[in-house]
């Protein structure tokens, strides 16, 4: 596709409510080397900007954190022609400052998951990303400023503990995590920001805050119902303000597709096999990658 196409990964709650925003859409029933997407991608109108959208957990909310088909969803992307990414997902709060229905733009991970295919390039050689910074601080930079002139607390940098799931933390897990100096606790950040890094994307993550983790104790105490409630609303607060700095940054004046960022030749210098002996069958089917 000749259009620069800015893509969107749609996690829990913003998933559902994003796709009813698009307008003049086409469906893409996009083929990949690693099976298929969580859903069919969605290209259309948010505004002004045509973008191609998917749903992480596919229709009907189907796919647990570790059933996710992260690899084919990025390969999707790219194959399209998406370079900038931008993804959002559910979080607990591992920090008092950090509210629930809060955003926070993600800069830092921790990746606890042990088995999800975290790289597009098994089979076909030694490829290293620098991973220093794994969102692209162009694009969070972006998101933080833009963020500036709307009502709701968005903080401009945050760690996420990416864990395994799909059951929650037991409080001992949840003051670990509070000691490492990690900010906020999901199921869904990896391994797609790695294979974002290995596609040549500039990424970025809003993180929606829930919920504080179990480390602290919540309103309704040990009522479960009540929790759920709680969260749910938290959700949707945080939903709602995650879906005005979408439009917002989609229609600002600053450059969201740049060719001259450092995470677009991220795989300049990281295929350290021979080419020689890189099975040409694997080139072709990951060319797209390296575009």
């Amino acid at each position: 596709m000749e259009e620069e196409l800015v893509g969107l990964i749609g996690g829990t709650g913003l998933g559902d409510a994003l796709q009813k925003e698009l307008t003049d859409v086409k469906f893409h029933d996009v083929q990949t080397p690693f099976g298929k997407p969580s859903a069919k991608i969605m290209v259309g109108l948010f505004g002004q900007r045509r973008i191609a959208f998917i749903n992480r957990h596919g229709d009907g909310h189907r796919f647990m954190p570790s059933e996710v088909p992260y690899a084919a969803n990025v390969f999707a992307l790219k194959k399209l022609g998406v370079r900038t990414l931008l993804a959002s997902g559910a979080v607990g709060s591992l920090q008092e400052r950090i509210v629930p229905g809060d955003l926070v733009i993600v800069d830092q991970f921790i990746d606890k998951t042990c088995k999800r295919m975290s790289t597009f390039f098994e089979g076909y050689g030694a490829v290293h990303c620098e991973m220093a910074q794994p969102t692209c601080p162009g694009l969070s930079k972006v998101l933080v400023d833009v963020a500036k002139s709307m009502d709701c607390e968005t903080h401009s940098k945050g760690t996420y503990v990416c864990m395994e799931g799909p059951q929650f933390s037991t409080k001992a897990e949840s003051l670990m995590h509070r000691s490492w100096g990690a900010d906020l606790i999901g199921m869904t950040a990896m391994p797609e920001a790695k294979l974002a890094r290995e596609a040549q994307m500039c990424y970025s993550l809003i993180a929606l805050v829930t919920d504080y983790d179990c480390w602290k104790e919540h309103q309704g105490g040990m009522d479960k119902q009540a929790l759920i409630v709680e969260i749910l609303e938290n959700l949707r607060t945080a939903t709602e303000n995650c879906l005005k700095l979408v439009e917002a940054f989609l229609s600002c004046d600053s450059e969201l597709v740049n060719p001259n960022c450092s995470c677009r030749h991220s795989l300049g210098l990281a295929v350290w096999t021979d080419q020689t002996l890189i099975d040409p069958g694997k080139k072709s089917d990951l060319k797209v990658l390296f575009e």
